[in-house]
């Protein structure tokens, strides 16, 4: 059966407030390139600031969406600051708190605050959702951007594995099982499919693989299995493209090719 082209209609188009921002939707990528989100992130804060860059990027088509991205940022700045700063408290408060520490840099906790004083604007009714302009919302975004990077802990050893040449540290897979074991599978991604891969049921596999060669080794059925999957993730990654989730099967997959590492026989 021939599928019907869309109804024109229907399609977005430009925001006629969005003209000064790129000739068209593939421009506005150069817009936020260099938003780039900290791979030491949680699930959570990389989820918000991924969501925060494409509310900036898709303004293009609804000028409104660039105030509404910066002001999500907040979610992600104020989670990260109670977590570096172990405490709770108003945003304003919390922001003083790393400026006194020496986390963040003067001009960059006044850069802060300007988010923080939209968003009470909003609450309050005293601006509408078009407050910012694309390009005014850019540099706000930066700013939080930079701020969560800051704050980070930086990445520990065991986030970043060398490629399986027969090098591995003794402890690379079960640091990396650990890794993997606190991770929370990507929200929005249980009973989703790509490629006819389930996301889930990949994840439950290669877990299971791992776990049992970490206990013992595996069989020469498990170790087909294993490199079945592996198979099944050098298809699916490329194909994500939401960033938490592409780095957690990522990860993933790394696992996978260190647990198999040691039956792959050696060349004579």
């Amino acid at each position: 059966m021939i599928t019907p082209p869309p109804d024109p209609s229907l399609m977005p188009v430009r925001d006629p407030r969005s003209l000064d921002l790129a000739l068209d939707y593939a421009g506005m990528h150069a817009l936020v390139a260099d938003l780039v989100l900290p791979r030491g992130a949680s699930m959570y804060v990389m989820s918000a600031m991924e969501t925060c860059r494409e509310l900036l990027r898709h303004s293009y088509y609804r000028y409104e969406f660039a105030t509404v991205a910066v002001t999500h940022s907040l979610f992600a700045l104020e989670h990260v600051l109670a977590e570096r700063l172990a405490t709770d408290g108003p945003l304003h408060d919390l922001i003083e708190q790393a400026t006194d520490t020496g986390l963040v840099t003067a001009e960059l906790a006044a850069e802060l605050h300007r988010v923080r004083l939209l968003r009470d604007k909003l609450t309050r009714g005293a601006v509408s959702s078009a407050a910012l302009r694309p390009l005014g919302a850019v540099a706000l975004l930066r700013a939080v951007f930079d701020a969560v990077s800051l704050l980070l802990p930086p990445p520990s050893a065991a986030g970043t594995v060398a490629p399986v040449d027969g090098t591995q540290p003794e402890d690379g897979l079960a640091t990396l099982w650990e890794d993997h074991r606190r991770a929370l599978f990507p929200d929005g991604f249980r009973g989703v499919d790509i490629d006819g891969v389930d996301l889930v049921l990949l994840d439950s596999d290669v877990a299971g693989l791992v776990h049992t060669e970490l206990n013992g080794g595996l069989d020469d059925d498990g170790v087909a299995f294993l490199r079945h999957r592996i198979t099944d993730l050098d298809r699916v990654v490329p194909l994500v493209h939401e960033e938490y989730c592409a780095f957690y099967f990522t990860r993933l997959r790394t696992m996978a090719q260190v647990a198999a590492a040691p039956h792959i026989p050696t060349a004579t």
